[in-house]
């Protein structure tokens, strides 16, 4: 069986006026009836100017004036009506156009050959699919309504004038042919600007593209000035060229312009003189000089239609110039069909792939898999793995050779058909924009898509898609994102009512055996795991001037402290841990971050406080400063006893403290309700992740063995109240940010692992899929494919690390673009060929 790729439509083949015809039609039909009438009430005016001077006012009728000017009225009201209308319409048309030409350019750069986008820039396909092409429906939209309606208008008014006087007709039509030579050449050299400009502009987005993917290199070398240098090249010529564009459009309108009053000076001559001598009548005059100057409105406007025209062709020619090309395979079936099943089996003889340049990367490659082995392909960088690898997923065309999936030709193949039938993942996998599960059912999604799937019908269940989750190592990292979630006020209720008895249970079945690890929120004991500042308020603010490192410029907050007492000792406080801090760090010539973790005093604190010790040597506490004062008692709030142990908290100021604690929660119910979010263990904290409403306290410790055990124990609760599947529902929505930047390099493999596995699909190209996990995140992928994938799916793994080789069924040895040698681990060690020296030498090396 051998399928025929066929492109349906060849885009970058359309002219630009091809999009005109395929707009919608009724519509334009609809635009073209009212252009009509737009043009007959447009010229009714003219007339009734006429009659208003000759008639009304020379008769000095005032029924006539009345009533003429009634009818003017009338008609300048319908045609602002209905030039809003036919606007409307145009508006409409072009954007539907430009809304069909983004979504098939788009479409057709999909499909574009690997190659393409090797060359290609980010920038300049962001730039002509964005704003390049909005030149075009603006231009299709105004196709037909523009110069229909002021071609149509131009005659009207042009015959009302050989109505009225047809010397005077002739006279004014004598600049136009004139006109028509001037403007079509400032146009032609306004052209080749704007070519200039668009490719010039192209070149400085690939510039700026290229330097912010490597921005760490720019870093890395200082190269600032060498970049700038480059970009302010490319700048001065972009406007250069457009000063020289803009400067022949302004020619193209200053032209115009001249032309449209020169106009009213020859018909004023002309026209004066002939009523002067009475062959022209006052009111003929004033309606000829009145169509004499409109008929320059339609005449501006085909004139700014013409500029709109001409830019499009040059933009749209760029674009379709820019991707040209067809898709190397076909997207999908030529006819609908059911998905193709594959078996699983594949096979390559003489495979060659060749770069331009004439250079190959496979040099007659074969390769035969039965279904359900796993191959791993071996050698050193730069044999070619990958390009097999690649090539047998329909990634890259292969140039001669043939390669067969269950018998059939990969490169007639539709795509879909390798994607229903494959999984791939690549050592730099992408990640979307999105939350992990998006991205978990991306294939899944889709395949839906391709074969027209509705509904929930494909979708795997939760419990497939956290069974694979966990499979590949991805669990607790979804774990952890969803017990480091925060739950909106109002929101997911159902689970808040579940966390707090979970922490109840937490409370009761662990608090004795993790007192040493984790201090619970208390309101009657004081908390040495949490600041001065966290004690006093115990809860978490609602407003930003009650955020602890804001409280020493809260007026509120500073009262409070003085009607409690506090103020004054906290003041002593923050001086003693300043003195102490200083007496001990003075002479430390360039204290690092680390001799300032006992110490509320920061780094780059530290001189300012020293300055002020040396003031405090010289001044009583009560005579310093406000300033200073403030300083000391920024110092005191920070205090933390079980971690800054420069300084002991003493039993008073504790007592104090607590004392304080109940105060300021009063005041603030009843000065400022609503301000704190108060820590009661019978209330879910909004402003708290679902693990910190769990522990409802502080971890005292960093111990990575404390936390794991605290993490399972959070599990088993979680499990016992049949809520670990909701959670890590929770965990599933993390949104993982642009290109997956907020998760780190393993957790995206394990990502497109995960997405792979979903499938369930007979074949699985791994291309060094797991090189960013660490040992054990391997060992688990391999004894999954050894234990879940064995005889199930054929895998051809592309593989950086020969010690999980050993239980392949086959192993192909790469080198310089050749197999070299093929067989099972044993047999090939047996040999002692190439592989013994790959596996000897990789041993001594390491």
């Amino acid at each position: 069986m051998k399928l025929r790729p066929e492109i349906p439509e060849v885009l970058y083949k359309r002219s630009l006026t091809s999009w005109v015809w395929t707009s919608n039609l009724k519509l334009q039909s609809v635009l073209l009836a009212i252009i009509m009438v737009t043009v007959a009430v447009r010229v009714l005016p003219l007339e009734m100017q006429k009659k208003i001077i000759n008639q009304a006012i020379g008769l000095k009728r005032l029924d006539l004036l009345l009533m003429y000017c009634g009818y003017y009225l009338a008609c300048v009201v319908a045609a602002s009506g209905l030039k809003y209308a036919i606007n409307a319409l145009q508006t409409y048309i072009g954007q539907q156009s430009l809304l069909d030409l983004r979504k098939k350019l788009y479409a057709h750069i999909l499909t574009l050959p690997m190659s393409f986008f090797r060359k290609a820039s980010p920038g300049m396909v962001v730039s002509s699919l964005i704003s390049e092409v909005a030149n075009t429906g603006e231009f299709v939209g105004q196709a037909i309504a523009v110069p229909v309606t002021n071609l149509l208008t131009l005659l009207a008014f042009a015959g009302y004038l050989f109505y009225l006087n047809p010397l005077m007709a002739i006279i004014s039509m004598a600049l136009y042919p004139i006109a028509i030579l001037v403007i079509p050449a400032l146009q032609r050299r306004a052209n080749a600007a704007n070519k200039q400009r668009v490719d010039t502009g192209r070149k400085l987005s690939t510039l700026i593209s290229e330097t912010i993917s490597g921005i760490h290199e720019i870093h890395a070398n200082a190269s600032f000035k060498l970049e700038s240098a480059r970009f302010g090249g490319w700048a001065e010529k972009l406007c250069r060229i457009r000063v020289t564009w803009n400067l022949y459009k302004f020619s193209i309108k200053v032209s115009n312009n001249f032309f449209q009053n020169l106009g009213p000076f020859v018909l004023f001559l002309v026209g004066g003189y002939l009523a002067i001598n009475g062959r022209f009548d006052l009111g003929a005059l004033v309606a000829f000089l009145s169509a004499n100057e409109k008929l320059y409105d339609p005449w501006k406007e085909l004139m700014d239609f013409y500029q709109t025209w001409q830019d499009a062709s040059v933009s749209y020619g760029r674009i379709m110039e820019y991707f040209e090309g067809d898709p190397e395979f076909l997207p999908e079936p030529e006819e609908p069909r059911e998905p193709l099943p594959l078996d699983g089996a594949i096979m390559a003889k003489d495979l060659v792939f060749e770069v331009p340049g004439g250079i190959q990367l496979l040099k007659g490659v074969s390769l035969d898999v039965k279904p359900g082995e796993q191959v791993a392909l071996v050698g050193f960088s730069g044999s070619g793995k990958s390009t097999l690898a690649l090539c047998l997923c329909q990634i890259l065309k292969y140039s001669a050779g043939t390669a067969q999936l269950s018998g059939l030709d990969i490169d007639a193949m539709p795509k879909s058909d390798i994607a229903d039938n494959m999984g791939i993942v690549s050592q730099h996998p992408f990640i979307f924009e999105g939350s992990i599960k998006d991205n978990l059912l991306y294939a899944i999604n889709a395949r839906r898509e391709a074969h027209g799937v509705t509904g929930e019908a494909g979708l795997p269940s939760l419990d497939e898609i956290i069974a694979v989750v966990q499979q590949v190592g991805l669990f607790a990292d979804v774990l952890r994102f969803a017990l480091n979630s925060v739950f909106k006020e109002g929101k997911k209720e159902h689970l808040v009512k579940k966390v707090v008895r979970v922490r109840e249970a937490y409370h009761a079945g662990h608090g004795e055996s993790l007192a040493d690890s984790v201090e619970f929120f208390d309101p009657t004991r004081y908390l040495y795991y949490s600041s001065v500042a966290e004690n006093l308020i115990f809860g978490t603010p609602a407003r930003d001037d009650l955020e602890p490192d804001r409280l020493t410029t809260n007026p509120f907050f500073v009262s409070f402290l003085h009607d409690a007492g506090l103020k004054m000792l906290l003041v002593q406080t923050g001086a003693e841990l300043a003195t102490k801090t200083v007496d001990i760090l003075k002479d430390v010539p360039s204290p690092d971050a680390t001799f300032f973790e006992q110490t509320p005093i920061t780094a780059d604190e530290f001189d300012t406080y020293r300055d002020l010790t040396g003031r405090m040597a010289r001044l009583r506490l009560h005579k310093l400063p406000p300033g200073d004062e403030r300083l000391l008692l920024t110092l005191a709030l920070r205090f933390t006893p079980g971690v800054h142990s420069i300084v002991g908290l003493s039993p008073i100021l504790e007592g104090l403290l607590l004392s304080g604690r109940a105060m300021f929660a009063e005041r603030i119910e009843t000065d400022l309700p609503g301000a704190v979010t108060f820590f009661r263990r019978e209330h879910y904290l909004y402003s708290m992740t679902v693990m910190d409403n769990i522990l409802f306290g502080r971890i005292k410790t960093t111990s990575p063995k404390i936390l794991d055990q605290i993490q399972k124990t959070i599990v088993s609760l979680l499990i016992e109240e049949d809520m670990l599947e909701r959670v890590l529902e929770i965990g599933l929505d993390f949104q993982v940010g642009s290109m997956g930047d907020r998760l780190s390099g393993g957790q995206r493999q394990k990502v497109a692992l995960a997405r792979a596995f979903l499938k369930e699909p007979p074949m699985l190209i791994l291309d060094e899929a797991t090189s960013a996990l660490d040992n054990a995140s391997q060992t688990r992928i391999q004894n999954l494919l050894e234990t879940k994938w064995k005889g199930n799916s054929t895998v051809i793994s592309v593989v950086h690390r020969l010690d999980t080789i050993k239980n392949f069924d086959k192993v192909a040895v790469m080198k310089a673009g050749r197999i070299v040698e093929t067989g099972s681990y044993a047999a090939l060690m047996g040999k002692k060929g190439m592989l013994y020296e790959l596996v000897h030498g990789a041993s001594g090396r390491g």
